[in-house]
């Protein structure tokens, strides 16, 4: 389209606040159809609906993964933990993704090994069938309920690796989360209760008896609450460190099974 229809897509994002706005007038300019259709992205942009719910897809670690309304955007800190899982596991691995959302994570780690035994599971149906359509390349398969109620029986013992993106927002902080998250993505995947880790303590609780002999269990959480984090795995018997992508602003608690 012309460069006056792009100045003007991105003068529209700007007035709203999209402190991107050049790059998702980018998005939005190749993802529309005809004028109309960009018109109309544009206003759904405009009114707070997440760039990637507009256009139904979100840039993740190198593929275009599909995001249904209400469903969790993958953000791209996680990547880090991806690239973390990536490098302690080889192809052949069995890989679970709990509360996956849209399955994202467990995307990407199975296109970065090759060749993974992929489980993902999510208690929200819209996001269960939204990850279905990205774990397909990968011949995963994705499990609706809540967090390892939803696991065939027989993984327990047998799971190298543990990919958990809990909920970890303190309740009474999720109100102060940006429009796009708090007014469009399910509450289930962002509220972690009063500290925010308590869905985190029941994954750290449970998770001996899934994981495999040298299994590694790998999370996402705020800078702030790794004391508790890490509290909670070693707790649970297993050994636990903590990286960090600084240009990302991500960290990350490794979990570890003995062997």
């Amino acid at each position: 389209m012309p460069l006056t229809v792009h100045s003007a897509v991105v003068e529209r994002l700007r007035v709203a606040g999209c402190v991107f706005a050049e790059d998702e007038a980018d998005v939005l300019l190749a993802a529309a159809s005809d004028a109309d259709d960009l018109d109309a992205m544009v206003a759904r942009r405009v009114s707070g609906l997440p760039l990637e719910h507009v256009v139904g897809w979100a840039e993740f670690a190198g593929l275009r993964i599909a995001v249904d309304p209400g469903v969790f955007v993958p953000r791209r800190r996680t990547e880090f933990l991806v690239r973390e899982a990536a490098s302690l596991a080889g192809p052949g691995a069995v890989v679970v993704d709990l509360c996956c959302g849209s399955g994202a994570l467990g995307a990407a780690l199975a296109a970065a090994l090759g060749r993974v035994e992929l489980h993902a599971a999510d208690v929200d149906p819209a996001a269960v069938a939204c990850a279905r359509r990205n774990v397909g390349a990968a011949a995963g398969h994705v499990h609706e309920g809540d967090l390892y109620a939803a696991l065939p029986e027989r993984l327990a013992g047998r799971v190298d690796v543990l990919l958990a993106n809990v909920p970890y927002v303190p309740s009474d902080e999720v109100a102060l989360l940006p429009v796009e998250a708090r007014e469009h993505e399910a509450r289930v995947a962002l509220d972690g209760g009063a500290d925010g880790l308590d869905v985190l303590r029941r994954v750290t609780a449970d998770a001996p008896r899934w994981l495999a002999p040298g299994g590694r269990l790998l999370f996402e959480t705020s800078e702030r609450q790794v004391p508790a984090a890490l509290a909670a795995v070693r707790g649970a018997g297993l050994g636990a460190w903590v990286v960090t992508d600084e240009e990302l602003y991500a960290t990350v608690v490794v979990g570890a099974a003995g062997a």
